[in-house]
């Protein structure tokens, strides 16, 4: 039977990028028809812009509210650092996928603890109930970032402890699998440089960059789902999927986008909490990674959640996105992965 068949489903921050993209791959069927789907977040504008764009209509009074409880996608308002809002989200459910975050790192440098309490204290708050309430949840997937690998910012620190309370949590409720998704960044999500170099490309401006070595993973909303499916489908507990992506120079994104309409790059210097690099996989993680196809999977830090069979070592120094960069026509075809507007905007 596939993973997500009959399953009560909820999605916490999904009304997100990857959360949307999440639950129209959900609602495929592609890895089963759930039962039902519950999209829980604090934004209700982006719920009912959300909720009209599933319903497929551009605009409808508040009472499309109210059918929505019988529908298989629900939304519920509620935050994840308000435990009793997550007890009450998590009640019934089987699988819960953890999208919620503060996840753009100079917000993160500015408000720390804002970061704490959603990233950190979230993901406690998703572990106390199911272990303080007797839950029948049975699936956990974590979704963290490049960041959390060696984090040397707020949001990367906070990720990785997400990380950590997650793979702890198999320890004393052997009944659940708690496991973490790790990627880069995704191609045109909100906040991200494609769509600002878009935008200043329409508008004949200077290209803003913070540094020419700068370097990034880069994957699609797409790839990111896949990479969350891998998660799901895994029997394993406290693992980390990390999947086998390409990496850019950001010069060279802003070259391929500009096409034949060259404008002037501006280096802006790095921002608060910015690395030069992003890494995937750390050296010191090297030694537990295994390979499985087009993902790296990182065995639990903690020795007595390892699996006992010998394992081969997928990697021998650190994932990082130094290495092995594209640019020009493979990076032109990774970029129109990105959706419908990258793709139009390419081909102008």
């Amino acid at each position: 039977m596939k993973p997500l068949e009959n399953k009560r489903i909820l999605v916490t921050g999904g009304t997100g990028s990857l959360g949307q993209t999440l639950v129209k791959r959900i609602l495929t069927g592609e890895m089963g028809t759930p039962e039902q789907i519950t999209v829980f977040s604090r934004d209700e504008a982006k719920q009912h812009y959300m909720r009209l764009d599933f319903m497929h209509r551009e605009t409808a009074t508040d009472d499309v509210i109210y059918q929505n409880t019988r529908d298989r996608l629900n939304f519920r308002i509620g935050d994840v650092r308000d435990y009793a809002a997550v007890v009450a989200a998590m009640r019934g459910v089987d699988i819960v996928f953890n999208a919620a975050a503060l996840k753009q790192v100079p917000s993160c440098e500015y408000f720390p603890m804002e970061a704490v309490m959603t990233n950190i204290n979230g993901a406690a708050n998703i572990v106390r109930s199911v272990r303080e309430n007797d839950l029948p949840v049975k699936k956990i997937i974590g979704i963290s970032t490049d960041k959390a690998c060696k984090p040397i910012n707020v949001m990367g620190m906070t990720k990785a402890l997400q990380e950590r309370i997650f793979v702890e949590a198999n320890r004393d409720l052997p009944s659940v699998q708690f496991n973490c998704v790790r990627y880069g960044n995704v191609i045109a999500s909100r906040g991200s440089i494609v769509p600002l170099f878009v935008d200043q490309i329409r508008k004949g401006q200077s290209l803003t960059i913070t540094l020419p070595e700068m370097t990034r993973f880069l994957l699609s909303l797409d790839r990111a789902v896949d990479t969350v499916f891998e998660a799901v489908k895994s029997d394993g507990r406290g693992l980390t999927f990390v999947p086998k992506v390409a990496a850019a120079r950001i010069v060279d994104v802003a070259d391929v986008l500009m096409g034949d309409k060259k404008l002037p790059i501006e280096f802006t210097g790095i921002r608060p909490g910015e690395k030069v690099h992003e890494i995937m996989v750390s050296e010191e993680e090297c030694f537990r990674t295994v390979e499985r196809g087009d993902y790296y999977v990182i065995q639990p830090v903690l020795p007595e959640l390892r699996t006992s069979e010998t394992l081969e070592n997928a990697l021998t120094r650190e994932y990082s996105s130094q290495d092995n960069n594209i640019a020009g026509e493979e990076l032109r075809n990774l970029l129109m992965q990105a959706g419908d507007e990258i793709e139009a905007f390419l081909h102008r």
